[in-house]
C-alpha cells in the first residue's frame, strides 16, 4: 500500500493545479445537483414491519383520516378566568373556524364536544388533522396555522402547538459547533507550530465536508433521510477530515525538519506512511458505518451510509487534494530552525517520558485502567432505550410548553396516548360491537389506564380506533409494560376473526427501541470480528487485534455508562441544558458502537503502526513502544482533542438526539484516546513484549501483506535546491513557516 501511495502522491504533486481544479469543479457540480435535486428530510424514526407501523399502514389504507398528521392547539386561560367564559369561548370558536380553512386540514375537533377541557376549565386542546401523514405536512401549512391562533394570544391566553406534525427539524451549524471548529484550529496551531499549517487541515476538511453534505442532499431527493443523518455526516466528516489531514501534515513537517529532505520527496513519503494509516483507518470507519445496514433498519442504514460517504470523501481529500495543496506551498511548509540550541526538552520527549512511566509498572496500570473503565460503565446496567418525547425539547420551545400544559391539565399519561386499531373486517357484522366493547372494558380495567375513548369506526366499518390514555408518562417503564399488556389482548380479538394493533408516537418509540435492542448484539459481534481481521492484516499479529478489540469494548461501555448517568439518571442536566430525563435514544448504542469503533481504530493504527515501524527496524519490543508513543503522542493527543472539540460543540444543539450523540462521541473519544490508546495500549504491549508481534505461520500465509509502515519504500533522495538557494542559503529559511 505504501509504495502505491508513494507513487500516487508524487503524481498528485506534479499535477497539483489540475488536482485542485478537479476538486473545485467537483464541488461546483455536486453543489448544483444538491441545490436542484435535494429532497425534504424526515423528522420521524420508523421501522417497516413493527406493529406500530403496520397499524399506521392499515389506517392509511382503510381509515385515511385517522392516519393524517395532527397539530394539537393547546390553550390555557388567562389568570383568574376559564375557557368556558363567553368571551374566551367566542374567540376560541372563531380561531378554530379559521384553522379549518388552512390548506390540507380535514378536521378540527371542538374541545367541549370531544371532552378536551380540563376539570378546572383552564386548559383545553383542539386537534387539527391534516389529510397528509405527519412528515408530509408542509411547513407553510404549519406556519399559516401558527398565524391563525394569534387572536387567542391577543385575548391574553397562552397558546402552544404540539401533535405528531410538530416534530422540529434537526439542524446544525450553530454558534456552539463553530466554537468547536475554533478550538480545533487552536489545537492545530499548537500541534503543528504554524498558523499556515494549521489552516490547511481546516481548509481541506471543509471542502471535503461540503462535497459530502451536498452529496447527501442529492441522495435525499431519492430516498427518505432523517435530519439526524445529515448532522451525523457533518459531525463525523468534520472530525475525521481534520484529523486525517493532521496525520499527513505532521508527518510531512517532521520529515522536513531534516534540511536534507526535499519537500516533494517528503510529501510522497508522508502520504505513503501516514497516508497508509489514514486509508486503513478510514476504511474501518467506512465499513463500520456501512455495517449499520445489517440491522435491517432503513433510517439507520441511510444514516450509516451518509456518514460513511462523508468519511470516504475525507480519505480521498487527504491522499489527493492535500498532497496537491502541500505541493503549492512547497518549501514554505518546512519548519523554522531555531536560531540557537534550546535547553528545553526535545520534541516528543514528554511522550517518551509518558511511555516510560506507563511501562515501568504495566500490570498495575492495566488493572487500574480496566477497573476505572468498568466503574464508568456500571450505569449502563440500567440502560433503557426509547425516543425523546416533547419533554426533551428545549424548555423555551412550543412543543415542550404544550407537553407541560397537557400534563398539568390532563395528567402525565395524556402525552403518552396510545392508539388501539382493531381490524374487524372478518368479524361477523352482528358480533363486531360486542367484541369491541369487550376489548374496551378489558383495556379500561388495566391498572395503568386512566381512560379509554369511545370506539370510532371507519366509514366502511371495517376498522375501529380507540385512544387509550395511560397514567404514566411516555418515557416511563410502566408505559412500555402497558403497551405489551395491551398487545396480549390480541388473541381475544383474533379468536373472533379480527386483528389488534397498538400504535401512536409512544408505541412507535417503544417498537423502534425493541427492534434496535435486538439488533445490538449481532452488530457488536460483527464489529469486533471486523476489528480482529483488519488489525491482524495491518500488524501481522494476533494479540494486538485482541487487545485493541477489548479496549474498544471498554471505551463503548464507559461511554454508554456516562450517557445513562447524564440523560437517563439526570446528572449534569443544568450544565448540559438537558430539559428532561428519559431513556437513552434508541439507536445511540448501535451508532456509538459503529462510529467509536472506526475512530478508535484511527488512533490504534496510527499509534501501533509507529511502534511496528520501529520494531521492524530494530527488533526491540521495549524500544518500539517508547519510540512509537514518543513519535505519535503529540499527533494522537491533538487529533483526540480536535474530535472532542468538534463532537462537544454538538452537545449544545437544541435537538435532544444530536445532543446525546455529541456527548457520547465526545466522551467516548476522550476515554478511548487518553485512557485506552495512550495508557492501556503501551502497558499491554509492555506486558506482551515480543509476543505482541507474533503470528502463526499458516495465518501469516493466508492474510495479505499490507505495508502501512513504508518498510519497502525506496531510500530518500537528497533535497534538490534551486540554484538561487545554493547561491544564497539565507533565502531558504526566509520562506519557512
Amino acid at each position: 500500500m505504501a509504495s502505491r501511495l508513494y507513487a500516487w502522491a508524487r503524481w498528485m504533486v506534479r499535477r497539483r493545479r489540475w488536482v485542485i481544479a478537479t476538486w473545485i469543479v467537483l464541488l461546483a457540480a455536486v453543489g448544483g445537483l444538491g441545490a436542484t435535486l435535494h429532497g425534504k428530510t424526515s423528522t420521524e424514526f420508523t421501522i417497516p414491519g413493527v406493529e406500530a407501523q403496520e397499524a399506521q399502514d392499515l389506517l392509511k389504507e382503510k381509515f385515511p383520516p385517522a392516519a393524517g398528521g395532527v397539530v394539537r392547539i393547546v390553550v390555557a386561560a388567562p389568570e383568574g378566568k376559564t375557557l368556558t367564559d363567553p368571551a374566551q369561548q367566542k374567540v376560541l370558536d372563531g380561531v378554530l373556524r379559521e384553522a379549518a380553512k388552512v390548506e390540507g386540514v380535514v378536521d378540527v375537533s371542538q374541545p367541549a364536544k370531544a371532552g378536551a377541557v380540563s376539570a378546572d376549565r383552564t386548559i383545553a386542546y383542539s386537534d387539527v388533522r391534516f389529510k397528509d401523514e405527519a412528515p408530509e405536512v408542509t411547513e407553510e401549512a404549519k406556519e399559516e396555522l401558527a398565524t391563525t391562533v394569534d387572536p387567542l394570544r391577543d385575548a391574553g391566553m397562552q397558546v402552544e402547538l404540539g401533535g405528531s406534525a410538530m416534530l422540529p427539524q434537526t439542524e446544525a451549524g450553530g454558534p456552539a459547533e463553530l466554537i468547536g471548529v475554533v478550538i480545533a484550529f487552536v489545537v492545530l496551531a499548537v500541534a503543528l507550530g504554524s498558523i499556515v499549517a494549521a489552516g490547511l487541515p481546516l481548509l481541506t476538511a471543509l471542502l471535503g465536508i461540503a462535497v459530502g453534505l451536498l452529496g447527501t442532499m442529492v441522495v435525499s431527493g431519492f430516498v427518505e433521510m432523517t435530519g439526524t443523518a445529515t448532522v451525523l455526516a457533518l459531525m463525523i466528516g468534520l472530525a475525521v477530515g481534520i484529523d486525517y489531514a493532521l496525520f499527513v501534515i505532521s508527518r510531512h513537517r517532521e520529515q522536513l525538519a531534516d534540511p536534507e529532505t526535499g519537500w516533494e520527496e517528503s510529501i510522497a513519503r508522508a502520504t505513503a506512511t501516514a497516508g497508509s494509516a489514514v486509508v486503513f483507518a478510514g476504511a474501518t470507519v467506512v465499513i463500520a458505518l456501512a455495517a449499520l445496514a445489517i440491522t435491517g433498519i432503513p433510517f439507520l442504514t441511510i444514516m450509516g451510509l451518509a456518514g460513511a460517504g462523508t468519511v470516504l470523501v475525507a480519505v480521498l481529500v487527504a491522499i489527493s487534494l492535500l498532497p496537491a495543496v502541500l505541493g503549492v506551498f512547497g518549501e514554505r511548509m518546512r519548519p523554522r530552525r531555531p536560531k540557537r540550541k534550546s535547553k528545553s526538552r526535545a520534541p516528543g520527549s514528554w511522550g517518551l517520558a509518558w511511555a516510560r512511566g506507563v511501562t515501568r509498572t504495566p500490570a498495575v496500570v492495566l488493572v487500574a485502567g480496566i477497573l476505572g473503565l468498568l466503574t464508568l460503565a456500571l450505569p449502563a446496567r440500567d440502560l433503557r432505550l426509547g425516543l425523546p418525547s416533547y419533554a426533551a425539547q428545549p424548555e423555551a420551545s412550543t412543543q415542550h410548553k404544550s407537553y407541560d400544559l397537557l400534563s398539568e391539565g390532563f395528567g402525565p399519561g395524556f402525552n403518552a396516548t396510545l392508539i388501539t386499531v382493531v381490524d374487524v373486517e372478518n368479524i361477523p357484522q352482528d358480533q363486531r360491537q360486542g367484541a369491541v366493547a369487550q376489548l374496551r372494558g378489558t383495556l379500561a380495567a388495566d391498572k395503568n389506564v386512566a381512560a379509554v375513548s369511545p370506539p370510532v369506526p371507519s366509514p366502511s366499518g371495517g376498522v375501529v380506533v380507540m385512544a387509550v390514555v395511560p397514567k404514566s408518562s411516555p418515557d416511563a417503564g410502566a408505559t412500555t409494560d402497558l403497551v405489551h399488556r395491551m398487545r396480549n389482548q390480541a388473541p381475544e380479538v383474533t379468536a373472533a376473526g379480527g386483528a389488534l394493533y397498538v400504535t401512536g408516537q409512544t408505541a412507535m418509540a417503544i417498537d423502534v427501541a425493541d427492534k434496535l435492542g435486538d439488533a445490538l448484539p449481532l452488530f457488536v459481534g460483527v464489529i469486533v470480528l471486523l476489528a480482529l481481521l483488519l488489525l491482524a492484516v495491518a500488524f501481522r499479529s494476533v494479540l494486538v487485534p485482541l487487545k485493541a478489540a477489548l479496549g474498544f469494548l471498554l471505551s463503548v461501555g464507559a461511554s454508554l455508562g456516562a450517557s445513562v448517568w447524564v440523560f437517563q439518571q439526570g446528572h449534569l442536566n443544568g450544565l448540559l441544558d438537558v430539559s428532561a430525563v428519559g431513556p437513552v435514544t434508541s439507536f445511540l448504542p448501535i451508532l456509538l458502537t459503529g462510529v467509536l469503533f472506526g475512530l478508535a481504530m484511527d488512533y490504534e493504527v496510527f499509534l501501533v503502526s509507529r511502534m511496528r515501524e520501529d520494531y521492524e527496524h530494530n527488533k526491540n519490543a521495549a524500544r518500539a513502544i517508547a519510540q512509537g508513543v514518543s513519535s505519535s503522542a503529540r499527533v494522537v493527543v491533538a487529533a483526540a482533542l480536535i474530535m472532542v472539540a468538534v463532537f462537544g460543540g454538538f452537545i449544545f444543539n437544541d435537538d435532544p438526539i444530536v445532543k446525546a450523540i455529541g456527548f457520547s462521541l465526545a466522551f467516548g473519544v476522550f476515554i478511548d484516546a487518553f485512557v485506552v490508546r495512550m495508557t492501556l495500549v503501551p502497558a499491554a504491549m509492555a506486558v506482551l513484549g515480543r509476543r505482541a508481534w507474533s503470528m502463526p505461520r499458516w495465518l501469516d500465509r493466508l492474510l495479505p501483506d499490507v505495508d502501512i509502515e513504508g518498510a519497502r519504500l525506496p531510500a530518500a533522495a537528497p533535497a534538490e535546491r534551486p540554484e538561487t538557494e545554493k547561491a544564497d542559503p539565507r533565502r531558504k529559511t526566509a520562506a519557512r513557516v
